[in-house]
């Protein structure tokens, strides 16, 4: 039977003799999971030592992470795995954990003064959006929510108090409910910080919400446009989901018995670019860093990492290996990435970004078996993470005159696992099944991008790399 001592603030207090007072929120996150929480929530928690900024998290489609960590206090270990073993910390910066189900609150605290940042980790499908910024007027929940909009937030309703309780339910439409509540109270400007990975994904979320206020009173969007500011980031440390190993191990290392800790490697890097009209935590003092350009390192970290990560997905799981670790193990992944990366680094600058380096440490960093990154989670949503991590490469290698061997084998590792019905859950399931009951990959490389389709050369690539998973 275990001894190990229940994670909370006033166990915390005791052990450290510190005033372990949750710090008052004044940042908002939307998907609350483990990579937030070993990633902004641990760059918040390593600079705020006056604690005078709280997060407060917001779970996506089930509650029980809210749940997990409330019961907590917002407490959580976050170990850091090592290739010589592992260490871990208490993290403090969650002020308040919740159920992200729960509109009324997530509303109001977005309007309230304090709050400065909004960040979010939704997963690319989260955002609901067309490749070019667009609500995805296909997606039953977007179409809902556009009606919603128009009737509670348009010029119509604005002396109204708005009904919550039948509310929006995609991620970008709630955030517009709580800017729009914002914007009612006089509450002041505020940042919004894509985490996720996507290109210019500040860009990409500004196009998104003005798109949607596009339904609303035309002062949202005066609001959004004057007192909004769209942060673009590229965020990087390799998050495993946790599993009871992993609680077992956090018991034994620090005696706390903690139901939701995050396991993590050593590495971790955060760039962003963009304005905090209502200021920030000190991220830099904890590596952070704020450039004026972030397209390189965006496009360095999406394709390099994301993008191998993408090939081994389906690759190695073709190959019948489970995780990260093993596929780059295999001699013949390991150079299926290598010709993949020379081609992704054809299309980066030469300069500034220290390639020969950033490389090698991936492979590092690949090769750590004890980092447990499962190649099922990875391959999950495989339509958006293709668009953005492999297709801009095959595209990019065509335009130059060249084949583009190693991000076609990608993208045919893909059409064969769908074909063979060993694709993890994707949100564009229904499109993907609809494709692959069509003739030929040309409708499954449309659910992708139709710009692969509508080049013969690409195509006939894609098909002669089918080969290597027969």
């Amino acid at each position: 039977m275990s001894t190990a001592t229940p994670l909370n603030r006033a166990e915390l207090a005791r052990r450290t003799g510190a005033d372990e007072t949750a710090a008052p929120v004044r940042i908002v996150h939307l998907g609350l999971g483990a990579f937030q929480r070993a990633h902004q929530a641990w760059y918040t928690d390593a600079v705020d030592e006056s604690r005078e900024w709280g997060i407060a998290a917001y779970t996506g489609r089930s509650p029980q992470a809210a749940e997990e960590i409330a019961a907590q206090d917002g407490l959580y270990n976050l170990v850091v795995r090592a290739v010589d073993g592992d260490s871990a910390s208490v993290i403090r910066s969650i002020s308040r954990a919740v159920d992200g189900g729960d509109l009324d609150d997530l509303v109001s605290t977005i309007a309230a003064a304090p709050t400065a940042v909004v960040t979010l980790t939704i997963t690319e499908a989260g955002y609901r959006l067309t490749a070019d910024g667009q609500p995805d007027e296909s997606d039953e929940q977007v179409r809902t929510d556009l009606a919603w909009i128009a009737t509670h937030l348009g010029d119509a309703a604005l002396g109204d108090d708005v009904d919550l309780a039948n509310g929006p339910g995609s991620t970008l439409a709630r955030l517009l409910v709580g800017l729009e509540a914002r914007r009612r109270a006089d509450a002041g400007p505020i940042a919004v910080v894509s985490c996720d990975n996507m290109p210019s994904n500040g860009d990409f979320i500004r196009s998104g919400l003005l798109a949607l206020a596009e339904h609303a009173t035309p002062a949202l969007r005066v609001y959004l446009a004057e007192q909004v500011s769209f942060v673009s980031t590229s965020i990087d440390r390799i998050t495993p989901k946790t599993v009871q190993d992993d609680i077992d191990t956090v018991a034994e290392l620090t005696g706390w018995a903690d139901r939701s800790p995050v396991v993590t490697e050593p590495f971790s890097d955060w760039v962003l670019s963009g304005e905090f009209p209502a200021g920030r935590p000190a991220w830099e003092n904890a590596g952070a860093r704020f450039v004026e350009e972030i397209e390189p390192f965006e496009n360095r970290k999406l394709w390099l990492l994301n993008g191998a990560h993408t090939l081994l997905a389906y690759a190695g799981a073709a190959r019948g290996h489970a995780t990260v670790a093993e596929a780059i193990g295999d001699p013949i992944c390991r150079a299926w990435v290598q010709e993949f990366w020379d081609e992704a680094v054809a299309h980066l600058p030469a300069e500034g970004l220290d390639l020969k380096t950033y490389r090698a440490a991936l492979l590092d960093r690949f090769d750590n078996g004890r980092i447990q990154h499962r190649l099922a989670q990875i391959g999950m949503d495989g339509v958006t993470k293709l668009r953005v991590r492999i297709a801009p490469i095959l595209l990019a290698e065509r335009a130059a005159g060249r084949e583009g061997e190693g991000a076609a084998r990608a993208l045919a590792a893909w059409v064969q696992a769908v074909r063979a019905g060993n694709v993890p859950a994707d949100r564009a399931d229904d499109k993907v099944k609809t494709a692959a009951s069509e003739t030929g990959i040309l409708p499954l490389l449309s659910v992708i991008d139709p710009a692969l389709a509508a080049d013969a050369g690409a195509v006939a690539a894609i098909e002669a790399r089918l080969a290597d998973f027969a």
